[in-house]
């Protein structure tokens, strides 16, 4: 798995994503991480799916580390960025940030979030390295 660039992926801010007061629950800025790993995915040629189904593996979530900065609030345009650190044959670790978009990008969050590749059926690890280029 190579990890030289930073992906970026843009994404608006919705009613849905907030709470009572218009500013994005924190959870759900968990979705907004998982969602640029798959467009990250998705911009290598591949998906989730294509992968399970036909090179038998999944990714699982081991641990992520979340840093809130500065909130977001409804119809914010915001850049959600990550890249890939490989660590073992079997795991990784994304280094994520989101910022509202803008003249001046204001970091809002910085994750880390280490996966695992696994088997499809068996769950058990499985080598990184030869799906993802």
């Amino acid at each position: 798995m190579s990890s030289p660039e930073i992906f970026h992926w843009p994404v608006r801010v919705y009613w849905e994503d907030t709470d009572g007061g218009g500013v994005v629950y924190y959870a759900n800025y968990l979705r907004f991480l998982e969602r640029c790993r798959t467009e990250w995915l998705r911009s290598r040629g591949l998906s989730q799916q294509s992968l399970s189904l036909e090179q038998g593996i999944q990714f699982m979530v081991l641990n992520v580390n979340v840093d809130y900065r500065a909130p977001a609030r409804l119809d914010d345009a915001l850049v959600v960025t990550c890249q890939a650190v490989p660590e073992t044959r079997t795991t990784a670790r994304f280094a994520q940030r989101i910022f509202r978009d803008g003249a001046e990008p204001l970091l809002l969050v910085e994750a880390s979030v280490r996966i695992v590749c696994v088997d499809a059926r068996t769950l058990r690890p499985k080598r990184i390295a030869e799906y993802i280029p």
